[in-house]
């Protein structure tokens, strides 16, 4: 898009649009109104409708904006801990993850709590979603082809097989035997487990220093993956 007087115009007040979003997103949750935003921007809802269509557009570029920013989050992350220090990286990743979420906890609830009813996110939220996975198979793609990581010699199921093997024939996941996949799989569900168990107070009365118990995890985790033996 042209770098003009319009055209910032419109970004500007798409940018609007998507703040006041994310206020009553914190409100109230992922039951956005139109006419909601539209009030709160001081124009009919009309004009909102110029710049997303309906309500799952609007809610899109919300997912698309927190799964960008989540990503740009633990990419500098991982790329500042040292290349052959596989567990710095990991550990890099994981307390971005984690401090990303903190900070953004209406949006990691979008992201990743109880899916919106009636919304299916389309293919342009893939992409920056991924991202983070792709960087967790870096550090384990770089493990085996150093032989730091000792490839699983896990029995996998027929159909679990078939699945690891499908998606490691992904962009991102070349060079990383399918066992390890498998394990990563296990390992992605416990992070983000351990990241909602905390934001969503299922730790309460359990866990009294969380910084201690969430390294622990992600060192439990490094541990299954061979990241350390």
């Amino acid at each position: 898009m042209a770098d003009t007087p319009r055209a910032r115009a419109r970004a500007e007040t798409t940018e609007q649009i998507k703040q006041i979003a994310r206020r009553h997103l914190a409100a109230e949750g992922p039951n956005l109104s139109l006419r909601a935003v539209a009030r709160d921007l001081g124009v009919v809802s009309s004009a909102v409708y110029r710049y997303f269509a309906s309500r799952d557009e609007l809610l899109t570029a919300l997912i698309v904006d927190g799964y960008t920013s989540m990503a740009d989050r633990v990419e500098v992350a991982e790329a500042a801990a040292p290349r052959r220090d596989l567990l710095g990286r990991w550990l890099a990743l994981g307390n971005a993850m984690r401090d990303w979420s903190l900070a953004n906890r209406h949006e990691y609830g979008l992201l990743y709590g109880t899916p919106v009813p009636g919304y299916a996110a389309p293919q342009t939220t893939i992409e920056p979603a991924t991202r983070p996975v792709q960087l967790a198979m870096a550090i384990l793609r770089d493990g085996v082809e150093r032989d730091v990581i000792e490839v699983p010699k896990d029995r996998l199921p027929g159909p679990v097989r078939a699945d690891v093997e499908r998606v490691g024939a992904a962009p991102g996941f070349a060079g990383v035997p399918p066992t390890l996949i498998a394990r990563a799989f296990s390992v992605w569900a416990q992070l983000f487990g351990t990241i909602s168990f905390e934001l969503f107070g299922r730790l309460t009365n359990g866990v009294t220093d969380y910084d201690a118990y969430f390294d622990h995890q992600l060192r439990v985790m490094a541990r299954y993956l061979g990241v350390v033996r």
